[in-house]
């Protein structure tokens, strides 16, 4: 696998979209070239198009409806900034997320977690895998998943 300080350059050497009805090799393609930096959420939507396959050829309704498109678009992402200063009173600044993908059954519901190593593809892949368990469990909210990139102990 080529890489540039770590980053993959080439997205076909990490997910083989000839596997992929073309239907959906071409959603996943335009999803790569969107967020080309975005590996965490790119993986969890080529594993859930890969499960999806045999339902392209049974329901052709959902290519014509842009299901797939629009199962991976979130439809709102929300980066904010969080000032908070430390145990000494210096000042520092890190980065939330909140991306929401679906409200059909209802409002958003979640909170926010806090890590140090989040960012916007992590966010992004959990919020779009909550889709598909929330669905078995049919709650009336809408999915979602919200993070904030620092660690609160020591925090004032």
């Amino acid at each position: 696998m080529k890489t540039n300080g770590g980053m993959i350059r080439d997205m076909s050497e990490k997910f083989d979209t000839s596997r992929l009805p073309r239907e959906l090799s071409s959603v996943f393609e335009e999803l790569v070239a969107r967020d080309p930096y975005q590996l965490e959420f790119h993986q969890a939507v080529y594993e859930v198009l890969m499960t999806l396959t045999p339902l392209v050829t049974r329901k052709p309704e959902y290519q014509d409806l842009a299901i797939f498109e629009r199962i991976t678009e979130p439809e709102r992402q929300v980066m904010f900034r969080v000032p908070w200063s430390d145990d000494q009173g210096q000042i520092h600044v890190n980065r939330g997320f909140r991306v929401q993908f679906n409200s059909a059954l209802g409002p958003y519901k979640g909170g926010l977690r806090f890590h140090p190593s989040v960012n916007l593809s992590i966010i992004k892949f959990l919020g779009f895998e909550q889709i598909f368990k929330n669905s078995f469990d049919r709650p009336a909210h809408g999915w979602r998943k919200g993070r904030c990139e620092l660690q609160p102990q020591g925090q004032v």
